[in-house]
């Protein structure tokens, strides 16, 4: 099971009800920060998720309502020591924006608090833990080096109870050795194969998470069948001229995407105070009804049910 909390939900600006963007995906014992919007130290606090364990960071793109904050974040990190090192991924362009906050205005000649580790991200799998794989994949915004990333649980082979129990094996040590693919030997001297209790090998959950992007062109391979989308939806359709303009898309186009690449469940954020709740959801659940919106501080459960 893959956790999503989102720490902000706002397009550009603040606003009373929403922070910028930021969301915490969490798996097991990693916890994933994608975007850094200012005020994101004091809404993890205030999700009560704290910082234990916060030492990666995925960027989408390096827009300041996206990075900002990063200095706050990494400026309380040097008074408090919390983590020993911290990852910071981005495309090259977004990650030389990133080093001009952190170095030129937050420490300005002061060593960092941690070490700082910076990923430069190209399309393609960025990291493995666990049981858990993280992919990134190119997005179309204003500027170069804009990406998605894509969460996936590894394909498990489930084990067939019924059969071991027809097997004699005994509950224990011995099951949990064929799950990790051992073969066991029985007290009467059988030898017992994974292959004999593990069924056909199921897909784990997928989160596919867009942040900002100009139109839709080519994503729908990459978020194809994912159990939940997570997108923009900065404009109504009715502005869609304006949304080209600024490189954003609307619900509409939204909903389309989720639609074509046939997800389970989308969840438009970076929504603009310009909009009511129910004009963007009624737009995009028109097209895909299996849509919501996100709020600040809302919590999803990401697990696979196809």
């Amino acid at each position: 099971m893959i956790e999503l909390v989102f720490l902000g939900t706002s397009a550009s600006a603040p606003s009373i009800h929403r922070n910028l963007p930021s969301q915490m995906v969490l798996y097991q014992d990693h916890r994933f920060l994608i975007d850094c919007g200012e005020g994101t130290q004091r809404q993890i606090l205030q999700s009560g998720l704290g910082f234990k364990r916060l030492n990666r960071i995925l960027l989408t793109h390096g827009h300041l309502d996206h990075i900002l904050g990063l200095g706050g974040l990494i400026s309380t990190f040097a008074r408090w020591e919390t983590i020993e090192y911290l990852e910071i991924y981005g495309g090259r362009a977004t990650l030389e924006r990133v080093r001009d906050l952190i170095f030129g205005v937050v420490l300005r000649g002061a060593q960092p608090p941690m070490e700082l580790i910076f990923v430069e991200v190209m399309p393609g799998k960025i990291l493995e833990a666990d049981d858990l794989e993280v992919f990134a994949f190119p997005v179309q915004h204003r500027g170069p080096g804009c990406f998605g990333y894509l969460f996936r649980e590894k394909p498990r082979r489930p084990f067939l109870v019924e059969k071991a129990e027809a097997l004699g094996v005994p509950a224990g040590p011995e099951r949990r050795r064929l799950v990790a693919g051992e073969s066991v030997t029985l007290p009467d001297g059988r030898v017992i194969h994974p292959d004999q209790v593990l069924g056909p090998p199921r897909l784990g959950a997928c989160l596919a998470h867009v942040g900002d992007a100009a139109r839709t062109d080519g994503l729908a391979e990459f978020v194809r069948e994912a159990d939940m989308l997570v997108i923009e939806a900065t404009y109504l359709e009715a502005e869609a001229e304006m949304a080209r303009e600024f490189g954003h898309l609307t619900a509409r186009q939204a909903a389309l995407l989720a639609r074509d690449a046939n997800v389970r469940q989308l969840v438009l954020t970076h929504i603009s105070r310009r909009y009511r709740d129910w004009e963007v959801l009624e737009e995009a659940q028109a097209i895909f009804p299996e849509t919501v919106i996100a709020r600040d501080f809302d919590r999803f459960q990401i697990v696979r049910q196809r």
